[in-house]
């Protein structure tokens, strides 16, 4: 009893947390790992469970509820008409490309290496979100040619080091050329599920050390079903709400919050 009671607290930040990404991902449109895998982290080293693969496990056991959370966002945004197939059939191939290069180079990091690597990419998305501005521009399209080819397995590559969905990346890259907010954050759902489901795939076949129990591969399925429980709840909650508010404020929060999460992950790798 003593051992389920000293449980609770981490089950109830989970279930919380959860609903919190699941929100996100439908309103921001950057992906409900961008929370969970910190969570996860936490979570699991509170539990005792802080062997050197603890980071993949995090990362996979996130992809995989991005893979649900990214499907129910796709679906509800594109019952609005925001979602521009055009550039998610056009940057699926280097996506997934980037994604499987994502999952081989994790696999051969230690955990502390990839805490840096999340704190590191979370500061820049959090300077980005608190700080960055809807009138910047790249380009008054989305880039074909040398710079689709350059910049999709990018974005496939850096979400899987990170264990998020395309959003994060997806969102600031189409609103640089032109995309508006509401069709970038439907499209970038999408990127999720080109994103999580070949990583997941392939996170499934690793080997991992000192792994939580019933972990298959390196995707925890109690952490899994816990949180997806409650992000299949909430994310067509966070695409309505994205339809019906203003997101530049809540934006900046988001980005603020990133700040202080990616700052807490390299404080964690460099003084445990």
């Amino acid at each position: 009893m003593q051992d389920f009671m000293s449980f609770l607290p981490f089950l109830g930040l989970l279930l919380v947390s959860s609903g919190f990404a699941g929100v996100l991902a439908g309103l921001l449109g950057v992906g409900g790992g961008i929370v969970l895998v910190p969570v996860f982290f936490y979570i699991f080293g509170g539990l005792g469970y802080d062997g050197p693969m603890l980071m993949q496990v995090c990362l996979a056991t996130s992809l995989g509820t991005i893979i649900v959370t990214s499907l129910r966002s796709v679906q509800s945004h594109n019952k609005r008409g925001a979602v521009q197939w055009d550039i998610l059939r056009g940057w699926a191939p280097g996506i997934v490309l980037g994604a499987v290069i994502g999952v081989l180079i994790a696999a051969q990091l230690r955990s502390d290496a990839l805490v840096v690597i999340f704190g590191v990419l979370a500061g820049i998305i959090g300077l980005y979100l608190a700080f960055g501005k809807d009138s910047w521009r790249l380009g008054n399209a989305m880039p074909g040619g040398v710079g689709r080819m350059t910049l999709s397995p990018l974005v496939g590559f850096m979400s899987v080091l990170m264990g998020i969905g395309g959003g994060s990346f997806g969102v600031p890259l189409m609103t640089l050329f032109g995309v508006p907010t509401h069709r970038a954050v439907a499209t970038a759902a999408g990127f999720g599920v080109l994103i999580a489901v070949p990583s997941v795939i392939g996170f499934l076949f690793l080997q991992v050390a000192e792994a939580p129990p019933f972990t298959l591969g390196a995707v925890n399925l109690p952490a899994f079903a816990i949180a997806v429980s409650m992000t299949v709840i909430t994310a067509p909650l966070g695409a309505r709400l994205a339809h019906a508010l203003p997101a530049a404020r809540l934006r900046r929060i988001f980005g603020i919050f990133l700040l202080a999460v990616g700052a807490n992950m390299l404080r964690k790798a460099v003084w445990g």
